[in-house]
């Protein structure tokens, strides 16, 4: 066991890299990749804090939550993991919308927190020990209930694991190292292998709506390559009409004279914006140019 060390009061959240082929290797271990919100639990005695990957506090936005982790049994520590909801069987990102952005706060919503790692408690701080370890402390420590859930995983079997959840239409599987210490940066001991096509998108603009179609028409989006903003092309499904208004009003106080992107727009009535805003975007694949065919909004990244 480590030594007894001070609680952190933040701790940057471990990514996984996206990985295009999968693979099932010995020395892993796989999970189901949700499709919600992370967030990082610190506990101190009674007092819980959550927070978003970008160190938001999401105390008010999730209170089902924090509501059943008061019920863990232990007092002093810090959790990672993921917030989904459901639609039908699967996760739905979009449906999380509601809540994530508080268009309707009192909306009740089945919400679940998959907890898939434990990085202190005890006064000790455990992000040196390899994760094999963490995970069996997590789930031998805390105890859990239908909301605040442990988040299982496969030590074999990996490639029937990716095919069920693959059919069962998740988005994919993450692998992990099994003896990888906990990194608060993007690295190659987690990664990821997605079933779906989608992806985050910076937005740049947005065009005028048609006929009685209220906000805007569709979304400017494009990524950052060498440092430049390049256009993927334009997002015109996908949104609600409580979507379209609240997303209006963030662009308003955006909007910029002059186009971010080093591409030429050749699109009508465009209205740029500030590069600040982040859309989760679902696709069936992207051209030679790099851009996207049949791409549907699934829902603005505040968390990021």
């Amino acid at each position: 066991m480590t030594k007894k060390e001070p609680q952190p009061n933040w701790i940057s959240p471990m990514l996984a890299t996206l990985e295009k082929k999968p693979f099932f290797e010995k020395g892993w271990i796989f999970e189901k990749k949700f499709d919600g919100i992370r967030c990082l639990v610190f506990a101190k005695g009674d007092t819980i804090k959550m927070y978003s990957r970008n160190h938001k506090l999401i105390n008010n936005t999730y209170p089902e939550i924090l509501n059943a982790l008061t019920t863990l049994s232990l007092k002093n520590y810090i959790i990672d993991g993921e917030i989904v909801t459901e639609e039908g069987k699967l996760n739905s990102f979009s449906k999380l919308q509601t809540r994530m952005h508080r268009i309707c706060p009192t909306e009740k919503m089945q919400l679940t927190f998959f907890i898939f790692d434990l990085l202190y408690f005890d006064s000790r701080d455990l992000r040196k020990l390899p994760l094999e370890e963490r995970k069996k402390h997590l789930k031998h420590l805390l105890k859990f209930n239908k909301v605040a859930r442990f988040c299982s995983h496969r030590l074999t079997n990996g490639r029937a694991f990716y095919q069920q959840v693959t059919k069962q239409g998740f988005e994919g599987v993450i692998a992990k190292r099994k003896d990888s210490t906990y990194k608060s940066k993007r690295t190659r001991d987690w990664l990821k292998f997605k079933a779906v096509n989608d992806d985050d998108f910076i937005i740049g603009g947005f065009t005028k709506p048609q006929g009685a179609r209220k906000g805007f028409g569709a979304l400017l989006v494009g990524f950052y390559q060498k440092g430049k903003l390049r256009y993927a092309g334009k997002v015109g499904t996908g949104f609600s009409e409580e979507v379209l208004m609240l997303l209006s009003k963030k662009l308003e106080k955006l909007t910029s004279k002059k186009s971010y992107f080093t591409d030429s727009i050749k699109e009508k009535n465009v209205t740029y914006v500030k590069p600040k805003l982040v859309a989760k975007i679902a696709f069936t694949e992207r051209t030679k140019d790099k851009k996207l065919r049949h791409p549907s909004f699934l829902g603005l990244r505040s968390d990021k």
